[in-house]
């Protein structure tokens, strides 16, 4: 009973201390991000593209960082849905337990245990057997492979926890399986894929390596699929990378606007997954 009890103690500490750590963690990089970028946040800074010596330390702004990172991210996660849904659906309705879906997944997990970085080697070697330049449809092609095993994983998980009683309910009903595919578990799996979606555009708008070579960087806003584009994590590692302090802690501020571009994609799909909960059978 002892050793239970000192087991069961440990254990809770040993949680209590993740949660310490974890909670811990995101609020320090909350706070240096608000302590150091926060001052050199202004207006001007989001809305205007940067000028003539914007890196020495001279008037502009990082809208096209902005803009260009809303494009790409959401660029990306179209097309990955475009992809992930059909895997996900097929994975879990016409290959639940068989060795084609078995060999899928593994292979989703290798793709998604890539670095980034080589993402966007294999972009750019594409990019360049294409005859394309660095553009904005490069780097969306490069976030969208980035981005698919995440999403297509996570809507499998998502959709692995539909009960099967249901599924067996509307085959019983004369429905075929692409019906109980687009009618019910959809329906029934949505808070869940909504999720998927978002941790995939959250890792997608936070990626710099995979844009480095495919994207390009402009201080332009773009206007084609054809033209660079700017991304905010490249952004702040130019402004770091200069030895202008004043250019610096703008690198701090255009972390807190992405950051706050996340939680606030954050804090949209949870109330909208909460809304769709409503649909959901228990």
């Amino acid at each position: 009973m002892k050793r239970r009890k000192a087991e069961e103690c440990f254990f809770k500490l040993m949680m209590a201390g993740s949660m310490v750590i974890v909670l811990g963690s995101l609020a320090l990089i909350l706070a240096t991000i608000l302590w150091r970028g926060l001052p050199a946040l202004n207006l001007a800074m989001l809305t205007q593209t940067p000028k003539g010596g914007y890196y020495l330390g001279k008037e502009g702004g990082i809208l096209n960082a902005i803009v260009g990172s809303l494009y790409l991210a959401g660029g990306a996660t179209l097309l990955s849905l475009v992809a992930s849904l059909p895997i996900a659906l097929y994975l879990q309705i016409y290959a639940t337990r068989s060795q084609m879906g078995e060999l899928a997944r593994l292979a989703l997990d290798v793709l998604w245990g890539i670095p980034s970085i080589v993402y966007g080697a294999f972009g750019f070697t594409l990019m360049v057997w294409l005859g394309m330049r660095a553009s904005l449809l490069g780097g969306i092609i490069a976030l969208a492979l980035l981005e698919l095993p995440i999403m297509a994983r996570g809507m499998d998980e998502a959709i692995a926890v539909v009960p099967s009683a249901l599924k067996e309910a509307s085959l019983a009903l004369g429905a075929t399986r692409l019906e109980t595919a687009g009618k019910v578990i959809i329906r029934q799996t949505a808070p869940g894929l909504l999720t998927a979606i978002l941790l995939a555009f959250g890792r997608g708008i936070g990626d710099a390596a995979s844009v480095l070579f495919t994207a390009g960087y402009t201080d332009r806003l773009p206007d084609s699929l054809f033209s660079p584009a700017a991304s905010l994590p490249l952004a702040i590692f130019f402004q770091l990378g200069t030895p202008f302090p004043a250019v610096q802690e703008r690198a701090y501020a255009s972390a807190l606007v992405l950051t706050v571009i996340v939680l606030t994609l954050s804090l949209l799909a949870r109330k909208l997954a909460g809304r769709l909960n409503t649909h959901i059978v228990r």
